[in-house]
């Protein structure tokens, strides 16, 4: 807790239930000598305005670069008062959105249904070969198995081209 604060709770306990001030620091455990201490720092009001400034214009720069920047103008100020005022104005920099993220965000979105029990779902199953071939394929809506796979008693067979027309028959009975 900050020496500010506790001198707040001190003053409230003396007026609050009329002790002295020994009687309320003893007992909210604080040192009677913060008491009365009064800080003789300057405020902090143009630095913060300044840095408020450099932030709103250079919106990627963090607050290593606006420590320089602000050294460059003549500001004696060390870095990490310059860090603590960055963190207490919320100036932290925003992680940039992947890509990825971006252009997911830029697609349409998908169609709404249009009749009843129409349903729009998809997946991609991938799998590989023992001769590092990769294998995807998508899946519709109520399709268990991509149409060139078959489940037999060996276990799962892939067909590595497109199956015969009693291929396809047979997985669709499945």
């Amino acid at each position: 807790m900050k020496p500010v604060r506790r001198r707040q709770l001190v003053d409230h306990a003396r007026s609050t239930w009329k002790v002295s001030i020994r009687r309320a620091c003893s007992v909210l455990v604080t040192e009677p000598s913060t008491y009365p201490y009064k800080s003789r720092r300057a405020g902090q009001a143009p630095l913060c305005h300044r840095m408020k400034e450099i932030a709103a214009t250079r919106v990627r720069y963090g607050y290593r670069r606006i420590h320089v920047l602000l050294r460059r103008e003549g500001w004696p100020v060390n870095s990490k008062r310059v860090y603590r005022l960055y963190r207490e104005m919320g100036l932290q920099l925003r992680n940039k959105t992947p890509k990825r993220r971006v252009k997911a965000k830029l697609r349409d979105d998908r169609r709404a249904a249009t009749q009843s029990n129409e349903v729009w779902a998809m997946d991609f199953v991938h799998d590989q070969l023992a001769t590092g071939r990769k294998l995807r394929e998508l899946l519709k809506e109520r399709q268990r198995y991509p149409k060139s796979w078959r489940l037999g008693r060996s276990g799962l067979r892939v067909y590595l081209g497109v199956p015969h027309r009693t291929e396809r028959a047979r997985v669709a009975a499945e």
